[in-house]
């Protein structure tokens, strides 16, 4: 283990970066806490905790609806945020950055969005065998509701998807495309470039949900052209609650409102209402404003700390797991396809993985178990669920030692 042990050392001095974050200095059950949960949510660096706590302190007001100094020094903050967004995604125009309250939000506006306006009986919408449920369920609701077909992009056994499949479904009654960027369970990484062209290539849009790829993989949407892409504050050191949805100019015109209130409008009659413009059409009511500074001031941060760096360092990272994790009797990987990132699925004999879940917890190490909200998924592998470690770039090669001797330990004492 010698020749890895201090791995992106170089690049990200990772005993500074973990300073950084509070919660990552504590004990659980006697025994220092490795957090390896990341898929599920990241912890918040101090700089974000401080950034809730400031604007509740010295300028808790409402935004865009106030002359006064509060509301004005509220509204340039949280209108900053959107700014550090676009720029992050690499958006042409702030306008097209929604707030929403995370991916599941942000899909749910989509999928009303065509449910209402552009699906018809005989069209079909098309999503993969690998999603996480909030990128099926809305999409099986929009189909209900207007007699339409959901069709699935299978994957083989190493969870990649049938790219052969993909295309043979792509026809004209195709509406769109809804795909997942990287796997929450699986951790692989699709090949959305392709998909996104060959979508085009028959002007089908298409989704990227990037709720697992936002804070591993540097994105650029001028570069990658979706339609749509969504993503979640929590899972990129934000706050919980916030969320961004991007969108094309022409898609975002085209969509109606999601929803109607405060912000969404320009005028308001008892026989009519004009709809305001990008980006407030889609912002209606109060947003998390505390929140959404706070995940500007994660992008911020990330940003300070390096993405090339980060995704270098967890790179590494991820093959040092995978390495360690191979050597242990009788462990069986769920997804392990040859382009994957943060999270890293499996099963150990016939141990369930709730058992090893609850033991690893005695030993201070935080993972998932269950089905991770991709039911579908586990019923194609005919498991009940997995053990899901997901890295973060504040983990270390001590932690996956910690975690490797752990599941050995748990495996001794359950079979």
């Amino acid at each position: 283990m010698e020749h890895i042990a201090n791995i992106g050392t170089a690049a990200l001095d990772v005993a500074a970066v973990r300073k950084d974050f509070p919660i990552l200095q504590q004990q659980v059950h006697g025994k220092p806490l490795v957090y390896f949960d990341n898929g599920a949510t990241t912890q918040k660096p101090k700089v974000v905790i401080d950034t809730l706590e400031r604007y509740y302190e010295t300028y808790n007001s409402n935004v865009h609806r106030g002359v006064h100094h509060l509301s004005q020094v509220a509204t340039d903050a949280f209108e900053k945020a959107r700014n550090i967004v676009t720029g992050y995604i690499n958006a042409p125009d702030s306008s097209q950055v929604i707030f929403t309250k995370g991916t599941t939000d942000g899909i749910n506006l989509v999928a009303s969005g065509f449910s209402r306006r552009f699906l018809q009986p005989g069209d079909t919408v098309i999503i993969s065998a690998m999603e996480h449920h909030s990128n099926i369920v809305p999409w099986q609701m929009a189909c209900e509701d207007n007699g339409a077909t959901l069709k699935v992009i299978p994957i083989n056994d190493k969870g990649e998807l049938i790219m052969e499949a993909f295309e043979a479904m792509l026809d004209d009654t195709v509406k769109i495309v809804s795909v997942t960027y990287v796997s929450n369970t699986l951790g692989t990484v699709n090949p959305v470039e392709d998909i996104i062209t060959a979508a085009h290539a028959r002007n089908i849009p298409v989704l990227i949900d990037a709720a697992q790829a936002i804070q591993h993989i540097t994105i650029d949407v001028q570069a990658l052209k979706p339609d749509f892409l969504v993503f979640s504050g929590h899972k990129i050191y934000g706050p919980t609650g916030t969320g961004v949805l991007y969108g094309s100019e022409e898609w975002l015109n085209k969509l109606p409102p999601y929803q109607g209130g405060g912000e969404m409008i320009k005028t308001v009659t008892f026989e009519k209402t004009t709809y305001n413009v990008l980006p407030h059409k889609f912002e209606a009511g109060t947003p998390n404003i505390a929140g959404i500074i706070g995940l500007g001031a994660a992008i911020e941060y990330l940003q300070q700390t390096g993405i090339p760096a980060i995704q270098q360092y967890e790179e590494e990272l991820m093959t040092y797991a995978m390495e360690q994790l191979r050597q242990i009797d009788g462990i069986r990987f769920i997804g392990d396809a040859a382009n994957r990132s943060g999270a890293i699925s499996f099963l150990v004999h016939n141990i369930h993985p709730f058992d090893m879940g609850e033991l690893l917890d005695r030993q201070g190490i935080a993972v998932r178990t269950g089905h991770h909200c991709t039911e579908p998924l586990m019923n194609r592998f005919n498991i009940p669920g997995t053990v899901r470690a997901s890295l973060s770039f504040y983990n270390t090669t001590e932690e996956i030692d910690k975690l490797v001797a752990g599941v050995k330990r748990a495996s001794a004492m359950l079979l």
